[in-house]
């Protein structure tokens, strides 16, 4: 398999870490105040984007809003998977049946098992809940 890789992308300005992110590249993240976001700590958690550095706290954030992007699977994800938010921020994948989570993405490139590496075009400029 390919290593993971990124595309064009689209990404927010002007962001801080609002706590400790150094270990959560390539994980989803929140607004959580005004121009600042923490990991996504829920699967109802409105995804922001997907944080591209590993910033401390009070540090600028890097945030994928829109384009292709690793993301950090929560278990085996298969290509063509439609993704969301996990409980603990990293990506899972979800089905038009899940109307209480978010819909953020869909999988190009598949991991094989949790917390593994994969790539995903997402769009969390407009994205809604399915219901």
């Amino acid at each position: 398999m390919a290593s993971a890789f990124e595309g064009p992308q689209i990404r927010a300005v002007g962001l801080i870490a609002g706590g400790d992110l150094s270990a959560k590249q390539f994980y989803a993240v929140k607004l959580s105040d005004a121009n600042t976001v923490v990991v996504c700590a829920a699967v109802t958690d409105k995804p922001y984007g997907i944080l591209q550095n590993a910033p401390k706290s009070g540090e600028e954030a890097e945030v994928c809003v829109i384009g292709q992007t690793k993301i950090s699977a929560d278990a085996l994800m298969a290509v063509n998977a439609s993704i969301g938010t996990a409980a603990d921020g990293q990506l899972a994948t979800y089905t038009v049946a899940d109307t209480t989570k978010y819909i953020i993405g869909i999988c190009q490139q598949g991991a094989g098992a949790a917390d593994g590496m994969a790539v995903a075009f997402v769009n969390c400029a407009s994205i809604r809940l399915l219901a």
